[in-house]
């Protein structure tokens, strides 16, 4: 079906026109649904862009970062998903990663505990359909010298080369390391191997008396929430 057989804005009755209300009453005032209908434009017969809106969302348990992680080929098994709006969709969620990100880079940051890392890597790790393993560097002030990814691999697991974490410590003249990985699962239960892993690391960290202060694994809980694990809260550092 072509594009302009859907119902487009001009069809829309007065209270479903979120375009108009966001230029009389700005951008906070709109919901989720209304928001996504501004950047998806038109609807499908019988059903207005921000109906579509919201059964999107509702597929996605109602969560901006749920539906963050759908890629095209999920966005467009939804009826009137062309792909125009599937790529605006995914390119607008991705720029609001983005914009925490560019947040987080133009300040000084520190990472004191584990909610400061899970902040800090949040962007980089949250809406990835795969494992990925990174490293900060810090100083005594726990002040970021710089982040590293380390590895990715697939859906359950990464390869890492502890070598490359403390060759990138030593390069940063960094005297504690940090490390996160994240469960595109979305469980936050560390396996056996994730364990091994931590006690290796801090045991060549003493070695080079380069501190293992903290690794988290960063997973999406039920409810569509960003989470994380924490070795050390757990006293497993």
């Amino acid at each position: 079906m072509n594009e302009k057989n859907y119902l487009t804005v001009k069809d829309w009755a007065d209270e479903d026109k979120p375009r108009e209300r966001l230029l009389s009453q700005g951008k906070k005032q709109l919901t989720d649904a209304e928001l996504l209908a501004i950047l998806m434009r038109t609807g499908v017969p019988g059903k207005s862009v921000v109906e579509l809106a919201k059964e999107i969302l509702a597929a996605a348990g109602n969560s901006l970062v749920t539906l963050s992680r759908f890629d095209y080929s999920q966005l467009r098994t939804f009826k009137g998903m062309a792909a125009a709006k599937a790529a605006t969709l995914m390119a607008a969620l991705e720029l609001g990663w983005r914009m925490h990100s560019e947040a987080k880079d133009r300040q000084e940051s520190v990472v004191t505990d584990s909610k400061s890392l899970f902040t800090l890597l949040l962007p980089q790790l949250v809406d990835l359909d795969h494992e990925e393993f990174w490293a900060v560097y810090l100083n005594n002030r726990n002040k970021v010298l710089g982040r590293q990814r380390i590895s990715m691999g697939g859906q359950t697991a990464t390869d890492v080369d502890q070598r490359i974490i403390f060759r990138g410590a030593l390069e940063a003249k960094a005297t504690r390391v940090a490390v996160a990985h994240n469960h595109p699962s979305g469980t936050l239960t560390p396996s056996k191997q994730d364990r091994a892993l931590t006690r290796r690391l801090a045991e060549a960290g003493n070695l080079l008396d380069i501190k293992l202060s903290e690794h988290i694994i960063i997973a999406i809980n039920p409810d569509g929430r960003p989470d994380y694990y924490s070795f050390h809260d757990n006293g497993e550092i």
